[in-house]
C-alpha cells in the first residue's frame, strides 16, 4: 500500500479510482475496464509530474521523510558484499541508531556507516528513528579509527532527524561526542564520500558528512536545524515550517549551490519509495564515481584538501 503525503491526495484519489476498477475486474472476468483505468494511470502520471516538478522546500522535506524511502540497511543490503557489522564504542554500550561494519563495494574493502531509522514501530523504536546517543557517535569513531589503519575507505550513508536530545544522552556527553565524531572525520588519510539519503539533520548528521565528496538525493535535506523547529525559536510557532524550510536553504539543489554538496543524484519521480531499486543503483553510481576522483591521492593531501574544504564554506553563492 502506497503511503501518500498530505499534498499528494489528489495523486491518491486518482491512483485509488484505477486499482478500484482493476479490483472488479479481477473479481469479474466479465468486466472491461482497461481503458478507463489506463487513462487514470495517464492522469496519475501528469499530475505527479506536475507535483514534482515544483515541489516547495517544505515538500521536499516531507518526501526527505517518507517512511517508504529505503534506508541505511536497504543500501547496504543491495551495494555492498560481505557485510559484517562492528558493535558497540568500546565504552557503555552498542547504539542501534548506527549500523556500520567491514564490507566490499564491488571488489574495494570498505568501511560503511549509516543512520538507521526502522521501516515499522518495532524496528523503529529499535533504531530509535534514527537519532543516535553519544555511544553512536563513538562507535563511528572506532570505526573510522579502524579504517584509517587498515587503509580502507570509508563510506556514510546520513539520515536523521538529529541527534538524540534526551537526558541520558546529555549526561553521557552527546555534544563531545558529535565533536569527537566531527573532528576524526577531519583526521583520517582515507578517502571519506558521504550521501545524504533522506534527513540531514543538525550536527547529528555533520558528525558523519564531514567529508571529502558529499552527495544528496534530489528530494534530500540538509539543515542545522529542522523546520519546526526554527519556527518555534525564531517564532515561537511551529506551523510556521513552511517559511523556515524556504528561509533555511535546505534543499539539495540549494547547497549545490553554496558548495555544500558536490552532487545531487536524481530520484525517480515521484521520490525515491516510488522505484527503492532505481535509487539505490543512482547512489551506488555515485559513491563510485566519488571515490573514482578520490584514488591516488595521499593520506596527507585527503586531511589538507578537506580541512580547506570546510575553512571554505561559506565563500560561494551567497549573495553580498
Amino acid at each position: 500500500m502506497t503511503n501518500y503525503l498530505d499534498f499528494e491526495k489528489p495523486l491518491a484519489e486518482i491512483e485509488g479510482k484505477a486499482e478500484e476498477l482493476r479490483a472488479m475486474a479481477r473479481a469479474n472476468e466479465e468486466m472491461n475496464v482497461e481503458a478507463e483505468a489506463s487513462a487514470l494511470d495517464k492522469k496519475g502520471r501528469e499530475l505527479l509530474e506536475e507535483l514534482y516538478t515544483r515541489l516547495t522546500p517544505w515538500r521536499k522535506a516531507q518526501v526527505a521523510r517518507h517512511p517508504d524511502r529505503p534506508h541505511c540497511r536497504d543500501y547496504i543490503k543491495t551495494l555492498f558484499t560481505e557485510y559484517t557489522p562492528l558493535a558497540g564504542d568500546r565504552n557503555f554500550a552498542d547504539d542501534h541508531a548506527i549500523l556500520g561494519g567491514l564490507a566490499r563495494f564491488g571488489d574495494r574493502p570498505v568501511m560503511v556507516i549509516g543512520h538507521e531509522k526502522g521501516h515499522d514501530t518495532k524496528s523503529r523504536i529499535r533504531h530509535n528513528f534514527g537519532m543516535a546517543r553519544p555511544e553512536g557517535y563513538r562507535k563511528a569513531v572506532r570505526l573510522m579509527d579502524l579504517a584509517d589503519r587498515f587503509g580502507l575507505p570509508v563510506i556514510t550513508l546520513v539520515d536523521t532527524a538529529g541527534a538524540y536530545p534526551g537526558k541520558g544522552a546529555e549526561e553521557r556527553g552527546q555534544s563531545e561526542a558529535i565533536a569527537r565524531s566531527t573532528e576524526k572525520c577531519l583526521q583520517i588519510g582515507v578517502p571519506l564520500v558521504s550521501v545524504i539519503i533522506g534527513e540531514g539533520g543538525s550536527g547529528g548528521a555533520v558528525a558523519f558528512a564531514t567529508a571529502d565528496r558529499v552527495a544528496m538525493l534530489e528530494h534530500s535535506i540538509y539543515s542545522v536545524i529542522s523546520p519546526e523547529g526554527c519556527a518555534s525559536i525564531l517564532w515561537k510557532d511551529s506551523e510556521k515550517m513552511r517559511e523556515a524550510a524556504e528561509a533555511l536553504r535546505l534543499t539539495a539543489q540549494d547547497l549545490e549551490k553554496l558548495g555544500v554538496t558536490d552532487r545531487v543524484i536524481r530520484e525517480p519521480l515521484g521520490g525515491a519509495h516510488r522505484d527503492r531499486d532505481a535509487t539505490i543503483a543512482a547512489v551506488g553510481e555515485a559513491i563510485t564515481s566519488m571515490l573514482a576522483e578520490l584514488d591516488g591521492r595521499t593520506g596527507k593531501k585527503l586531511v589538507k584538501d578537506r580541512r580547506r574544504r570546510y575553512l571554505d564554506l561559506g565563500s560561494k553563492g551567497l549573495a553580498a
